[in-house]
């Protein structure tokens, strides 16, 4: 498993993050970040496609340092 952090643009509430259970979730006044395990490349892509699902503006994904 692997850590990864995904941002998206704009202050998203907690109905985001009920939306990825398994992440967890903070916000500032531009974007939200969206940090937790993922078990591999389909789980990912299921996440980015959640991601573009939701109406979201990815701003960034990567692979956090010490995760898995």
């Amino acid at each position: 498993m692997e850590l990864y952090e995904i941002r998206v643009r704009g202050k998203q509430g907690p109905r985001l993050t009920e939306q990825f259970p398994r992440l967890q979730g903070t916000s500032d006044p531009s974007e939200t970040v969206l940090v937790g395990p993922v078990r591999d490349q389909s789980e990912l892509h299921a996440l980015l496609s959640q991601v573009d699902t939701l109406g979201l503006e990815l701003v960034e994904l990567r692979r956090v340092a010490g995760g898995g």
